[in-house]
């Protein structure tokens, strides 16, 4: 990976789902990749899979993003290897009441989307700016722009996301990195299977949207330098609604569609 006219991208989750349609869009385009993921076999499964579509050079890294101080092992393991393009997107979701849901899984949750994702940005950001170019793309969340009770860490850590995604965004103007902010709906991912530890309550199935469609939606937001990024009108329209309701109704709202869920 030592050709200063190909670039390279990190990707987090790499493995499945989303991160993997943003690595396979990242090949398409000639990025070489660094895939992250916690799941070794599927991890080396979407590689080979990458490779069989496109010549390009992958360095894969198994690790688990809930551990403290994980981004400084990762940076320390990509050693002077210049990352053009991070992607964010490894995640987790936790359903039920706060006072009921494990702590060590929300502690780790929030480790993971919180902690990691900073501490990331943190290390690789500064090397974007004194090479004028670089490109950020963050998965937050429709989640983002209300409170979501019986989800009130994840609703809570994308808003976090968001919020700083669109601040670092500003700071950034005129240094030739981007820092974009995927927003998306319920996405048909691994992620639905680690909602919950209980499978009959992985029910949020409300405007099931396609990975791939998100994915390429998100890809090109984040080559154009968008700073949000809703796919889907019905998304869009969902995001406005706490402009126009009060926060109280939108939580209420929230709240029945989550109930409808875990009653199914």
């Amino acid at each position: 990976m030592g050709n200063n006219n190909i670039k390279t991208a990190l990707v987090t989750g790499a493995a499945s789902g989303l991160g993997f349609e943003l690595a396979l869009l990242l090949a398409k385009d000639g990025y070489h990749l660094v895939l992250i993921d916690i799941d070794s076999a599927k991890l080396e499964a979407a590689k080979a899979n990458i490779l069989k579509e496109y010549p390009t050079q992958i360095i894969v890294m198994v690790k688990d993003l809930s551990v403290i101080n994980i981004a400084q092992e990762i940076y320390d393991d990509l050693n002077t290897l210049n990352i053009d393009v991070i992607i964010n997107n490894a995640g987790f979701g936790l359903f039920g009441t706060f006072y009921e849901t494990d702590w060590e899984r929300g502690s780790q949750m929030l480790h993971l989307h919180i902690l990691t994702t900073t501490h990331l940005i943190k290390l690789i950001l500064p090397g974007m700016v004194e090479r004028g170019s670089g490109k950020i793309l963050n998965l937050s969340s429709l989640a983002a722009f209300q409170p979501g009770p019986l989800m009130a860490l994840y609703y809570a850590s994308k808003a976090y996301i968001l919020s700083f995604s669109e601040a670092i965004s500003n700071e950034l103007k005129g240094t030739g990195v981007t820092v974009t902010a995927l927003c998306p709906g319920p996405t048909k991912t691994a992620f639905q299977s680690t909602v919950s530890e209980d499978a009959a309550e992985n029910k949020i199935a409300f405007n099931m949207a396609c990975a791939k469609e998100v994915a390429l939606y998100g890809y090109k937001a984040m080559q154009k330098g968008k700073v949000i990024a809703i796919p889907g009108v019905f998304n869009k329209f969902l995001s406005f609604l706490p402009r126009v309701l009060t926060r109280n109704r939108t939580t209420k709202i929230v709240r029945k569609i989550q109930d409808k869920n875990r009653d199914c």
